[in-house]
């Protein structure tokens, strides 16, 4: 699908010099001479560099086709995570080294959407909100119940998490997947 360079939108993802980039930043620029342009930054998908570039009202690009397919984590395989596709039962190994900054709200059976481009795994995203367990806290001194501050957390994956005074160890918690902060109690 062809796009304007005006109509192009923060985390689309588009082809550019035939490679697949992520739109981080966009601008418009009007100057006191010469027409409107669109400036661009965007991040190379498979290379993970970055791309500075303008374009005019005139200029078309592919708006790249995605397909989102739901999968669920099994376990860690060395170095992989393995995945399973819910319809074909079909397994997905993923490199941890790409996926660092979210292993730590993964848990097996978690169901999460990874999202294909002409095949290709190119990344994946987690629910809103997961369930964790706290394994490690501090106690609570009496009379400290009061004070808003909170305390640090460290979660059964591995991950701290700054809680309420009154969660304790064992306790499980739901944690935002996209802030990584504390959001209630669970069940």
């Amino acid at each position: 699908m062809k796009l304007s360079a005006f109509e192009v939108r923060i985390g689309n993802l588009i082809v550019y010099q035939t490679k697949l980039w992520r739109v981080l930043k966009k601008s418009h620029v009007k100057p006191g001479k010469g027409g409107a342009f669109v400036q661009l930054e965007m991040k190379e998908i498979s290379q993970g560099t970055k791309l500075n570039e303008r374009f005019r009202s005139e200029d078309k690009m592919e708006k790249a086709h995605v397909e989102q397919r739901k999968m669920e984590y099994l376990y860690a395989d060395g170095d992989d995570l393995v995945f399973m596709d819910l319809e074909t039962y079909e397994q997905l190994y993923l490199p941890a080294e790409d996926l660092q900054e979210q292993i730590g709200y993964l848990l097996p059976n978690t169901e999460v959407s990874i999202n294909f481009y002409n095949d290709l795994p190119i990344g994946f995203e987690l629910p809103a909100n997961v369930i964790l367990q706290v394994v490690e806290t501090e106690g609570v001194v009496k009379g400290q119940t009061a004070s808003g501050s909170g305390k640090p957390a460290h979660l059964e994956t591995g991950i701290r998490v700054n809680v309420p005074t009154f969660v304790n160890t064992g306790d499980k918690i739901k944690v935002n997947t996209e802030t990584g902060d504390y959001v209630e109690r669970a069940d």
